[in-house]
């Protein structure tokens, strides 16, 4: 089976063309598996945003 980040990849790669459950039901991921992959990347995107944010705000911190 290949890694879910691949097939996730693969997913997005065609999903306009053909649609997420049309390709899930050829590949070995279940959509509900497609879309738990996808919520945990925007996840993680989110934190480097707010990670990048923080880190720019420091200064104003250590002025107080």
């Amino acid at each position: 089976r290949p890694p879910t980040e691949t097939m996730t990849t693969f997913i997005d790669d065609h999903r306009n063309a053909y649609g997420v459950e049309p390709i899930c039901s050829v590949l070995p991921i279940a959509p509900s598996t497609y879309y738990e992959q996808k919520a945990r990347q925007a996840e993680r995107n989110a934190q480097a945003v707010r990670a990048a944010q923080d880190i720019g705000e420091i200064p104003d911190l250590v002025s107080l």
